[in-house]
C-alpha cells in the first residue's frame, strides 16, 4: 500500500451513510479534488460534481456511479417526485426523492435523511454503497481518491497503474533498433523474452521467467483484449515469442529479423501467430 499512498482505509470512516435532502444539496460546493474509482476505471461525472454538504459530508451523483457498478437503471415521474428504480443481476433496488429509505429486493433501508436532487441529479453517500450493496470502499488520504472495489479485490489509483504503464512503455521503446541475440538479455543484444526481463526488471523491479513459454503459464492475468503494457504471446510450434502491448494494435518486441522492433498485432504474420495476451 506505501505504493500509493501513505495510508489506505476504509471510506466509511470518512463519508456519512445518509443521503442528502434538496436542502442540504443548494447548499453544497463542488469537491472536484475528490475522485471515485470503481475497480480500475475511474467514475466520469459529465453532469455534477461530488459535492461536500453543509454537515462536510461527500455525496456523489448516484446515476454515474451506478451504471459503473454495472446497475440497469429507469426512471419515473411521480407527481413532483422522481422514482429510480435499479436492477443488477437478482437485485433489485428502488428510491424516490423526499422519502428517508430505499427498497432493496422489497425490504426497506433506512437512510435516515430525506433523498433530494440538486440540478437534476440525484446523490447518494458512498457508505450507501458499502452498507447496502455490500462493497467494500477504500478511501485514500495522499491522493484523495475513494475506491469502490466491486470486484471485491484491492486496488491502486487508476493513474498510478498507468504511470507504471507508461514508464515500461518508454523504457521499451528507448531500446528500438537493439539487434537481436539470441540468449541475449542486454543492450548489446537481447532475443524476445530477454527483452521482456530486462525492460520489467528496470522499470517494476519484477522478475519475469527467462523464456516466453514459462512467462504465459507462470505468470500474469489473461486478459480477452489487451491493454498497454500487457504481454502479448505468438506461437508457432508451442509459445514461441512475447512482446509488450503498446496500444492501438501496435507492440513492441526483439524479433530475429529487425531487432528491437514495433510491429501490428493484426498484421497477416504475426496476427495468424498471436495466442493471446496477460496483465502483469
Amino acid at each position: 500500500m506505501k505504493l500509493f499512498g501513505k495510508k489506505f482505509v476504509y471510506v466509511c470512516a470518512f463519508l456519512t451513510c445518509s443521503l442528502f435532502s434538496a436542502a442540504h444539496a443548494h447548499a453544497a460546493s463542488p469537491n472536484e479534488g475528490v475522485k471515485i474509482q470503481v475497480n480500475d476505471t475511474l467514475v466520469n461525472f459529465p453532469e455534477g460534481q461530488p459535492v461536500v454538504d453543509t454537515q462536510s459530508q461527500l455525496q456523489v451523483p448516484f446515476r454515474p456511479l451506478m451504471e459503473s457498478l454495472g446497475y440497469q437503471i429507469s426512471w419515473s415521474q411521480e407527481g413532483r417526485e422522481i422514482r429510480v428504480t435499479m436492477k443488477k443481476d437478482d437485485q433489485t433496488l428502488s428510491l424516490k426523492t423526499g422519502d428517508t429509505f430505499v427498497m432493496v429486493n422489497g425490504k426497506k433501508a433506512d437512510v435516515n435523511s430525506l433523498i433530494g436532487m440538486d440540478k437534476g441529479s440525484i446523490y447518494v453517500p458512498l457508505r450507501f454503497i458499502s452498507e447496502t450493496l455490500g462493497n467494500k470502499v477504500q478511501w485514500d488520504d495522499e491522493n484523495q481518491i475513494a475506491i469502490v472495489d466491486a470486484d471485491g479485490k484491492y486496488h491502486a489509483p487508476a493513474w498510478y497503474k498507468a504511470k507504471k504503464q507508461d514508464s515500461v512503455l518508454q523504457f521499451a521503446q528507448s531500446y528500438l533498433g537493439v539487434p537481436y541475440s539470441w540468449g541475449g538479455d542486454t543492450p548489446s543484444g537481447f532475443d524476445c523474452s530477454g527483452f521482456i526481463r530486462y525492460v520489467f526488471t528496470h522499470t517494476r523491479g519484477i522478475d519475469l521467467p527467462r523464456t516466453s513459454t514459462a512467462m504465459y503459464y507462470g505468470v500474469g492475468v489473461a486478459v480477452a483484449t489487451p491493454t498497454p503494457g500487457d504481454l502479448v504471446y505468438f506461437s508457432k510450434s508451442g509459445t514461441s515469442h512475447v512482446g509488450i502491448y503498446l496500444g492501438n494494435g501496435q507492440f513492441i518486441s526483439a524479433t530475429t529479423s529487425h531487432g528491437v522492433h514495433v510491429d501490428s498485432l493484426y498484421s497477416s504474420y504475426w496476427g495468424s501467430r498471436y495466442i493471446g495476451a496477460k496483465s502483469i
